[in-house]
């Protein structure tokens, strides 16, 4: 079976992956055949290079949109692919997207500007605003109060990390049912679980609660509020948290997509869940949002916020890490890397992911969409190319080997692929010591279909790590797709022998007959 890597999709406090090496474009838009990733090939030979095309056709991303900031202001955006699959229609700059966890951001904009004008209070307990629900008291609660800085910086002791939106025509919950996790909502209550102000823990739950109570403060549909006192003033006349699109707006709206490249049924989830989850918006409005904040932040813009609220919100609130010079701001991920100027944001809705990167002390940033939850395989390589391109300052790391072998794989053949395993295994990198990588481009090739070339990488696998049952499990899973049933039994029997607590391999043999 693949092994399963847990990514946080909708944390803040994302650490991008990066290729080796990049190439420089020039400082124009980047075009499908614009090399956005590079890696090195065996000895002797040349770098393998990889296009942006490329990688949408490998991971199956059918469309992409760009928007880029230099000196705080919008210097190109542009958009790749199509906007469902299967579709003929273009994506273009106009083409919206759901920005998921980028919306908590643009919510916390949405609160400071009530606290400015005295609606809420930053570090008073929540539920001596709130009305129509209260944060339900238990023994955290006794000990410090849920605060609106804590919602914000997560910092509340909230539970429930995110949402999984609901499939058009079925039941959506109310606020309060959410809250509650009360049928239909699809989540657990939201309650506080640990002492408030004592541990970052990412919660769309609490934010859900920010929500409300910007809801209840300005007296007016949480959509409208929004509308009135952020996107327009931001200049984000193409966004919108309705759920129910404006029809001028749902006609120029992409579908999701799986990471398989199945379009989502319905087109796409209803997110009931507006704050933390529920924008739908383009590249060039979350850039003009990032522009936003970056400007009012030296007091050059303060469409939304005062150039002091502005400081407050992109200061460190919450560290994720002790030590760490940054962490999360009221909304934002902040100073990373000793950059404090540096704020940040993705987002994962099902079929759709976005990243919004600005550098407030340098005026350069850049807001990147896909329709597919692939997407993120896909972001990172574009915002260091153009980081590099113009020589700004990004974090990044190295990228992990099993990408790079189902991305060798992919474009340049197995062959290509196990030699660069091989040569990882020379260099003594520590991640070629584990049956993962030859694992994963073992399934990437199931997944294209290229069921040779897959067994061929599995049997290596075993041969490798004889006593890893799952390297069997893999094998027999190969074997059964190419229709070698005698070969399928016995390698889950032989993976059941190695690991017996393995339900997967028992489950497989008796659907084999065995």
């Amino acid at each position: 079976m693949p092994h399963r890597r847990k990514i946080a999709l909708a944390t803040l406090l994302l650490t991008l992956c990066a290729g080796t090496s990049q190439a420089a474009p020039p400082a124009t838009p980047l075009t499908l055949q614009s090399v956005v990733l590079t890696l090195p090939a065996e000895t002797g030979k040349p770098p393998l290079t990889f296009t942006l095309g490329d990688l949408m056709r490998i991971y199956k991303v059918p469309g992409v949109s760009i928007a880029y900031v230099e000196n705080n202001q919008l210097a190109w955006a542009k958009g790749y692919g199509i906007t469902a699959p299967g579709s003929t229609a273009p994506v273009t700059t106009g083409t919206l997207f759901q920005a998921a966890s980028i919306s908590k951001p643009v919510t916390a904009a949405g609160g400071l500007w009530l606290v400015e004008h005295g609606k809420l209070n930053l570090d008073s307990d929540v539920n001596q605003t709130l009305k129509s629900w209260k944060v339900p008291e238990n023994t955290y609660t006794a000990k410090a109060k849920v605060t609106l800085r804590g919602l914000m910086s997560h910092n509340a002791g909230l539970n429930v990390h995110g949402f999984a939106g609901y499939a058009q025509g079925t039941p959506i919950p109310t606020t309060e049912q959410t809250l509650d996790g009360v049928a239909p909502a699809n989540n657990p209550p939201i309650r506080v679980t640990t002492v408030p102000g004592t541990e970052c823990i990412y919660s769309g739950g609490g934010v859900t609660i920010e929500g409300l109570l910007i809801k209840e403060a300005s007296g007016q549909r949480f959509e409208d509020f929004m509308r009135e006192h952020v996107l327009l003033p931001a200049g984000m006349t193409s966004s919108s948290f309705d759920q129910n699109l404006p029809p001028a707006l749902a006609a120029r709206a992409a579908s999701g997509t799986h990471a398989d490249g199945t379009m989502v049924p319905g087109k796409w989830h209803i997110y009931p869940e507006l704050a933390p989850d529920g924008l739908w918006t383009t590249p060039s409005d979350l850039a003009r949002f990032g522009i936003e904040i970056a400007k009012s932040r030296e007091g050059q813009a303060n469409h939304i916020l005062s150039t002091a609220m502005t400081r407050e919100m992109l200061k460190p609130q919450c560290h994720d890490t002790p030590g760490d010079a940054g962490g999360v701001g009221l909304g934002f991920g902040v100073g990373y890397h000793g950059y404090p100027g540096q704020f940040r944001h993705n987002g994962a809705n099902d079929g759709f992911e976005s990243y919004l990167f600005m550098d407030a002390d340098r005026g350069w940033g850049v807001a990147l969409m896909g329709n597919s939850d692939a997407f993120q395989s896909i972001y990172p390589y574009v915002a260091e190319t153009l980081a590099q391109a113009h020589g700004w300052p990004y974090p990044s790391k190295g990228m992990p080997l099993s990408d790079k072998l189902t991305l060798i794989g992919a474009k340049f053949g197995v062959q290509a692929a196990l030699a660069s395993y091989e040569q990882a295994r020379k260099s003594g990198v520590e991640e070629a010591n584990s049956s993962v990588p030859l694992n994963a481009l073992g399934y990437q090739l199931l997944g294209d279909g290229k069921t040779d070339d897959a067994i061929r990488v599995l049997q290596r696998n075993t041969v490798l790590f004889a006593k890893d049952g799952n390297t069997y499990d893999s094998l027999g899973e190969a074997y059964a797709k190419a229709g070698k049933k005698d070969l399928a039994i016995r390698n889950y029997q032989k993976s059941l022998e190695l690991d017996p607590k393995n339900d997967n391999a028992r489950v497989q043999l008796k659907k084999l007959g065995n």
